[in-house]
């Protein structure tokens, strides 16, 4: 028999929750639908130690809270009230007695829904009565793992993909009746949102956090995100979420000093303050705050059937001195800046949520040198399964930025990642945080011409897809934006009833396609034979060349950095036989300037780069190739 401690309460939950082992306390902490002693009513938990009194306040007590005090149920400092005769839609705050005697009143960091901004309350919603039609999907999700199957990501801000007008957003189901079919059409395997749960600023696009367990009301409510997940899914479609566990903003209904102490953050403000960013990292070395953001990765999961969860910031995490100036400094109790709980807490996180969903995608959004990102806990790893590669995107775009004309004294940029590309589960991202702050569009980092920046971004693109490593891409580069993301405006669909940025569109299309159908490219993607290098050392020509391999098929790829047009361009190859080129980036279907047959290249028994046999063929400037045997895939 359960024991209870109050309201219906079990002495177990309680105790899991401040050992920090609670995995699914959103179930029981917060605002709950409950029967007590047969009258309906509504059960609220909150966690707040140092309080010496709580009081929940709301419309149905016209926000005075002398009415509805909560009992503290355990020496931890846990609260809860039933309150009769209330329902779903109620808002109500937390009045919190401060143990100096003032008076705070805070929404519920349990909440699974809120006002939109700028209100603050949080409102009483039930998150049950969806019907989910997506078994289908989570059958067929056990069958692919990730790391022999394409991954081939979007990365969408909701708020500015389309809108309707000016701070007019487009709902969750709205959304998912145009971004769907498009993401369906252009042949991406997920989509990835930004962070949608509540937050007050829209410019921190969502990466400072008030409500971590509510949706974010300026898209819609819970069952509409349920429901656009679901059509994903039986449009088969995945769906991660950016999940933001390394802090939260200092707004004044959210977390910062709930209690008026700090309890989600430490009380060393040296280590609690995030200058850079004007946040607070939350203290993992408490307990509860563990059991708070576990169960909020599982919630994701439960609640919504979420794929994935992009962890944002994760070497802002472990590392005690980043983004700090040295008077900020604060070391562990060996002496060194690794930040020793918040290791812990990953490990711990990633075993957990890999325990009940053994399919999910743990994508570490880290910048650090951190060994072992992705190997399992029990090797001594963090326990990720995919990592964002930021050294291979930081030196390309280094790379592409170079005029051509320069880039022969620079082609270990485009060569190192081979070092390490399998060292570690890699994504390669081409994301927001590439295209903002005076950073530039993608097309518009590439040097030359109008017409030049269009090849070079379709030949980066090229070298991008065939490198090793998954992909991810943010919303509007696949068409080329000039500008950069411009968070409160939608992107420039207009720009689609231009010829080049039309073609550019046609192109990742394309390029998307040929990736899914060419198993060299993915479904050995994590060990070292699955790629060779042809010829590596062409830093003159800026020219490089290399092999991808599958379980049975082999393709070529030949990317030229440089503006010099090679009319009879020797490459060694490993096997005789006809050879096709199955892409080439200068076609002008895609805004090059040769209009290209299939043309098939037949090995000749000529020694080169290595290998008994090669082949002779044109290599345009700026342009990317893939070539396979006339026996290969075809599009």
């Amino acid at each position: 028999m359960v024991q209870t401690a109050s309201n219906g309460l079990s002495h177990k939950d309680l105790y899991l929750f401040n050992q920090g082992t609670s995995y699914h306390s959103y179930r029981f902490m917060g605002a709950h639908l409950v029967r007590v002693d047969g009258t309906d009513g509504v059960r609220f938990t909150v966690w707040a130690p140092q309080a010496a009194k709580v009081r929940v306040i709301g419309g149905f007590n016209e926000w005075t809270g002398t009415m509805h005090e909560m009992e503290r149920i355990d020496e931890t400092g846990i609260f809860s009230l039933f309150i009769a005769n209330i329902g779903e839609g109620e808002l109500y705050k937390y009045e919190i007695v401060t143990p100096d005697g003032s008076m705070i009143r805070k929404a519920d960091p349990f909440a699974f829904f809120a006002e939109r901004r700028p209100g603050t309350a949080s409102i009483v919603t039930s998150l049950s009565g969806y019907k989910w039609k997506d078994s289908t999907w989570n059958k067929k999700k056990k069958k692919l793992p990730a790391y022999t199957n394409p991954l081939l990501i979007y990365e969408v801000h909701a708020g500015s993909w389309k809108i309707k007008g000016k701070e007019d957003f487009f709902t969750y189901e709205e959304l998912a009746d145009d971004l769907i079919p498009y993401v369906a059409e252009m042949g991406y395997s997920h989509i990835e949102l930004m962070p949608i749960a509540e937050h007050p600023f829209d410019q921190s696009w969502g990466y400072q956090i008030t409500g971590f367990y509510a949706v974010t009301s300026r898209y819609g409510t819970p069952k509409q995100l349920m429901r656009f997940v679901d059509k994903c899914h039986q449009s088969g479609i995945g769906v991660i979420l950016d999940w933001v566990p390394g802090h939260f903003c200092k707004d004044d209904h959210g977390l910062r000093l709930f209690d008026g102490t700090p309890i989600f953050e430490g009380a060393d403000a040296k280590r609690a303050e995030k200058p850079l960013w004007g946040t607070l990292a939350f203290d993992f070395g408490k307990e509860e705050v563990v059991s708070f953001l576990i169960s909020n990765a599982m919630y994701w999961m439960e609640m919504y059937h979420i794929d994935g969860l992009r962890v944002d910031a994760v070497a802002s995490m472990i590392n005690l001195h980043m983004d700090k100036p040295p008077e900020m400094h604060t070391y562990n109790y060996l002496g060194g800046p690794d930040n020793l709980d918040a290791l812990r807490f990953i490990k711990k996180l990633n075993e957990t949520v890999f325990h009940y969903y053994p399919d999910t995608l743990m994508l570490a959004e880290d910048s650090s040198a951190w060994p072992a990102v992705t190997a399992p806990t029990y090797k001594g790893g963090l326990g990720f399964n995919f990592k964002w590669n930021m050294g291979w995107m930081n030196d390309m775009l280094r790379y592409m930025e170079l005029d051509p004309s320069e880039r022969s004294n620079h082609h270990h940029l485009i060569t190192f990642s081979l070092l390490y590309a399998f060292s570690e589960n890699y994504v390669l991202p081409l994301s927001h945080d590439e295209v903002v702050h005076g950073k530039r569009s993608l097309l518009n980092k590439m040097p030359g011409s109008y017409e030049e920046k269009f090849a070079q971004l379709r030949l980066f693109y090229g070298f991008w897809m065939t490198h090793p490593g998954k992909k991810l891409l943010f919303m509007g580069s696949e068409w080329g934006q000039f500008d950069e993301w411009k968070d409160g405006d939608m992107l420039d669909w207009m720009l689609l009833e231009y010829e080049m940025h039309n073609s550019m569109h046609h192109y990742v299309k394309t390029l998307n396609r040929l990736y899914v159908d060419q198993a060299s490219l993915w479904e050995r993607d994590s060990e070292h034979d699955s790629f060779e290098w042809i010829d590596v050392h062409n830093a003159e020509q800026s020219v490089i060349s290399f092999i991808r391999r599958g379980n049975s098929s082999f393709t070529i790829v030949l990317a030229n950095f440089s503006r010099n047009d090679y009319g009879e361009f020797r490459i060694g190859v490993p096997e005789p036989g006809a050879y096709r080129s199955l892409m080439n980036s200068n076609d002008k279907q895609f805004g090059g300037t040769e209009s290209l047959v299939q043309k098939s290249y037949n090995s000749e028994r000529v020694s080169w780069h290595g290998h008994e046999q090669s082949i002779t063929l044109h290599l345009p400037p700026l342009a990317f190739l893939f070539i396979t045997l006339e026996s290969g895939n075809t599009l």
